[in-house]
């Protein structure tokens, strides 16, 4: 099958090189000149395992092109998905300007005789696919109500693991009436449901609310795991046991009750401004999301006022090493990302910083320039630190040399955001160990 795949970020290149995988031939579209030049001469322009390998092998093959002309990209795809950038507004609204200015293109390419199936791909409100064909619609040149229709087709991948996930998904979900379209949309989605999981079809409506649903229900999962946390460093519980002990249940399940530093990235807070900025548009308080968002926001922080107690409120003049800038590990994606809300904090407090991350650096570099500085690897971010801090939960960071950390910091003390370390041998290593919903070591 031919399709066209416009927009080549993060959900656009996973899309293109995955669906190339299974043999069909996809021409990639950006405006972006020097990114189509990069991705067309084989240089991948996003960090993701397992990505690389099969972009080369796709392009090699012949399967996956890049250009900048939407003409010519859907002048002969049966398919176009659309996968570009709704950020959020100043309320928290989905800025759907780029998809809607695309779609005011193609009604100007699309032909009578040629029909074609348009998908939204990006995370869109509810009432988008209605909106795509009204744009086609409005600027048409020639009558094409029959040529085409617009599906909802959202995407549920998860950063570091996006090719797994897209390659054997655990569901799709499609949201269309449109017989012709089923048809060509099971065609498509086979070859990745062949074990049996689901391959759903709604409304688009209903396939609309279905990724901000599922988005929002699990930032809801973490930010209770949060409070649970901060309920557990008050009553001297910890959380790592009770998380256990209600994973257990299969009602709840394990995934998603890691407690932290809160959740960032491009979707969860994303899409749980834009629900809660649909639902009070619709004149409906949806007292959850407000609950989760003011979680999360707080969370960032629960790490300053414990380096601050240690330091006798005075962080003036102190310096301090973090490991992990990206939002999570297995990806250079710093979007809201907790440790850049951290730094800001430090900052403001007088403190100066030295950071490492595996993937993330060129990434952070371009946001904070000159305010902290860079380290080359994990170690040398800890030359002169008074203490280290830690945000991502990358597995390098698992199991470092101890006696090496105690060597090169000023204290013996680290402040884990993530719950990495265990309990007894920060205290047998004479640590001052400080972390998420579980009891501290003061040594």
């Amino acid at each position: 099958m031919k399709l066209a795949v416009i927009g080549t970020g993060y959900v656009g290149l996973v899309t293109g090189t995955c669906f190339a995988e299974t043999g069909n031939d996809v021409t990639c579209v950006d405006i972006d000149i020097n990114k189509v030049n990069k991705l067309s001469s084989g240089q991948i322009t996003i960090f993701e395992p397992g990505l690389e390998k099969l972009f080369l092998r796709n392009q090699k093959e012949g399967r996956l092109h890049f250009t900048t002309s939407i003409e010519a990209a859907v002048k002969n795809a049966q398919v176009i998905f659309l996968a570009l950038p709704t950020p959020p507004g100043e309320d928290g609204s989905a800025d759907l300007s780029y998809i809607l200015g695309v779609a005011n293109q193609l009604g100007t390419i699309l032909h009578t005789d040629d029909y074609k199936v348009i998908v939204d791909k990006s995370t869109v409100p509810v009432g988008t696919a209605a909106k795509v064909k009204a744009a086609i619609l409005a600027s048409a040149t020639s009558p094409i109500e029959n040529a085409f229709d617009v599906v909802s087709n959202p995407e549920f991948l998860r950063e570091g693991v996006a090719v797994d996930d897209f390659m054997k998904p655990d569901r799709v979900v499609i949201g269309t009436t449109s017989d012709k379209a089923i048809k060509i949309m099971n065609d498509l989605y086979a070859p990745f449901v062949r074990q049996g999981n689901p391959l759903i079809f709604m409304d688009e409506h209903s396939a609309e609310l279905t990724k901000y649903a599922a988005n929002a229900f699990l930032a809801v999962k973490i930010s209770f795991m949060n409070e649970i946390a901060q309920l557990c460093e008050r009553l001297g519980a910890d959380v790592d046991m009770v998380r256990k002990g209600i994973g257990s249940d299969d009602r709840i399940g394990k995934r998603f009750l890691f407690p932290g530093i809160g959740y960032g990235g491009s979707c969860f807070p994303k899409d749980v401004k834009a629900l809660a900025k649909s639902s009070m548009d619709l004149n409906y308080d949806f007292k959850i999301l407000k609950a989760v968002m003011d979680v999360n926001e707080i969370q960032k922080l629960h790490l300053i006022p414990k380096i601050k107690s240690f330091f006798n409120d005075d962080i003036k003049g102190k310096h301090f090493a973090i490991w992990g800038l990206a939002f999570k590990p297995n990806t250079d994606d710093i979007r809201e990302a907790p440790a850049f809300y951290m730094i800001d904090a430090l900052l403001e407090l007088g403190a100066t910083i030295s950071a490492f991350d595996p993937e993330a650096m060129h990434n952070s570099k371009m946001v904070l320039k000159d305010k902290i500085t860079f380290a080359e690897n994990q170690y040398e971010s800890l030359q002169d630190a008074d203490a280290l801090i830690i945000a991502t939960e990358w597995n390098e960071f698992r199991t470092p040399d101890f006696e090496r950390i105690a060597g090169l910091l000023k204290a013996k003390a680290i402040f884990d955001g993530r719950n990495l370390f265990d309990l007894q041998t920060m205290e047998n290593m004479g640590f001052h160990y400080e972390s998420v919903g579980r009891k501290s070591i003061k040594n």
